[in-house]
């Protein structure tokens, strides 16, 4: 069932996102309960400022993040789903990426392949761009990440994969469309309209080799759970279930997200997420020493970095 989680968890990021600033709403007397799991899920890295080569994009020297926010500057983030194993460090097995401009009132949203070859920044190799975390944890996968994009990433979101399922019955299930029918891990998952529990959405998210678009069919179902994870972030309002959340996400996550930024979120961004524009990274396989990758061309890269560029510009406005 593990793997499974690597195939669903490209919704829990943005959701996790979505959550620390959806609930605005909720009263005061769950202030020290969203300050206790603040502070729990907390972990700072080693500062670092990536330098794009593209002298278009902005660099941002290495500050207190409070700093982006205070003005509603754009903000990106990378989310790790890690999956961990006793005595082993684990791996990235999905890696999203998250362009939030408040002016714009919209997110950017893609996941980089797992597969996909590229250096691995602060090893001296190249390898499989999941392989990262495992080499160097949070901080040499996030730099990895920014060479690949040529962008400079703000933020990290790191989750254990166990976690997911348990998140979902929590917010009640999620409601997908489901193109055509299918039978995947003993359960058959007809056309329509389905309402899915936390399993069952991992389950639904896993099947790729009956779909006739492979990878890209799945990742069209990984987005679909995405949205609804986002959609019930944003309409929660039981104090009790919010709770819940809250336990879930202090066993499941760690970032370098402060408590003062969740709240600048909550008050000034919330109703600035309901936008979310999802974008999809092509590439081709190919067998290196017995080896398979995804190779993304130059061309493929320079098509997201400008797209991240496009997004994260403050001088253009939503139409």
């Amino acid at each position: 069932m593990k793997r499974g989680w690597r195939r669903a968890l490209i919704g829990i990021g943005a959701g996790l996102v979505v959550i620390a600033a959806g609930t605005g709403g909720y009263a005061w007397h769950l202030y020290g309960s969203v300050k206790k799991t603040a502070d729990k899920i907390y972990e700072p890295i080693q500062p670092t400022t990536y330098v794009s080569k593209d002298p278009e994009v902005t660099v941002k020297p290495q500050q207190a993040a409070q700093a982006l926010i205070e003005k509603r500057h754009p903000f990106t983030v990378v989310v790790m789903g890690v999956d961990e194993r006793e005595n082993d460090k684990g791996r990235s097995d999905t890696l999203i990426v998250l362009a939030v401009n408040p002016e714009k009132k919209s997110i950017l949203m893609f996941n980089i392949p797992r597969d996909t070859r590229t250096e691995i920044i602060g090893h001296g190799t190249t390898d499989k761009i999941n392989h990262a975390y495992a080499f160097g944890g949070v901080s040499m996968a996030k730099n990895t990440v920014e060479h690949f994009l040529d962008y400079p990433i703000d933020y990290y979101i790191r989750i254990n994969m166990e976690g997911f399922a348990h998140l979902i019955d929590i917010l009640g299930g999620v409601e997908v469309n489901n193109p055509f029918a299918f039978y995947y891990g003993e359960h058959q998952f007809d056309q329509g309209t389905l309402k899915l529990n936390g399993d069952l959405a991992l389950l639904y998210s896993r099947m790729r080799y009956d779909d006739p678009r492979g990878d890209l069919g799945r990742n069209a179902r990984q987005r679909e759970i995405m949205m609804e994870v986002m959609k019930s972030s944003l309409q929660f309002s039981n104090i009790t279930q919010i709770q819940k959340i809250l336990k879930e996400l202090g066993n499941s996550v760690k970032t370098n997200i402060t408590f003062d930024e969740m709240k600048t979120f909550m008050s000034d961004y919330r109703e600035d997420l309901g936008n979310i524009n999802t974008v999809e990274i092509s590439g081709s396989g190919s067998m290196i020493n017995k080896i398979w990758y995804l190779i993304v061309s130059k061309e493929e890269k320079e098509r997201i970095h400008e797209l991240l560029k496009e997004q994260m510009d403050t001088n253009q406005t939503a139409s």
